[in-house]
């Protein structure tokens, strides 16, 4: 004999109430029932809860879809921001090039003014000294007059015309100058 089978004696033994005790008239009402329960079940609720969970599929499905798109959005904006940056980059290195060529350009063109300006100071200088020179020659000149006026009237000892002496004087020293003698 089976070992449930002499649960199912002792427990007739004690009037049929015991934990363990079955009852079969109750045992087929309660297959009965579920069955009923199972059919309602499957006719009203169960299709509900296949919608739902085929909805909230959906919506997972769609969500994951949507994180994909923001996925490749986001990786094509970043491309585009990595394509800005190394055109700021380049842009940023032509600036300095050309910053740099705009400096050198503006050095040599102050370097040329200021030799330039020298150029003129010393043309400038050249010149003055020039023309004093020409002054202080003619100075001389008129003091060498002066004084061979002097010298030739204390030999004579008469006062000369100071006039036509200075003049023929002042043709005496072009003279020199000139190689006539």
């Amino acid at each position: 004999m089976p070992a449930w089978g002499f649960l199912l004696t002792a427990a007739a033994g004690e009037g049929g109430r015991g934990p363990f005790a079955v009852n079969p008239g109750l045992a087929i009402w309660t297959l009965v029932i579920f069955g009923i329960l199972l059919l309602i079940l499957a006719k009203t609720a169960w299709p509900a809860i296949l919608k739902a969970v085929e909805e909230r599929e959906q919506k997972i499905q769609e969500q994951l879809d949507a994180a994909a798109k923001a996925n490749a959005e986001a990786q094509r904006v970043l491309a585009e921001y990595r394509k800005q940056v190394e055109a700021a980059r380049g842009e940023a290195q032509e600036l300095l090039a050309t910053g740099r060529q705009a400096g050198e350009k503006l050095r040599d063109e102050i370097i040329a003014k200021g030799r330039e300006e020298q150029e003129q100071l010393l043309a400038r200088a050249r010149r003055e000294i020039q023309i004093e020179r020409e002054r202080a020659v003619a100075e001389l000149r008129r003091e060498a007059v002066e004084l061979s006026i002097a010298a030739a009237g204390k030999v004579i000892e008469r006062n000369l015309d100071s006039e036509a002496d200075r003049k023929l004087v002042q043709e005496y020293l072009d003279g020199i100058r000139g190689g006539r003698a």
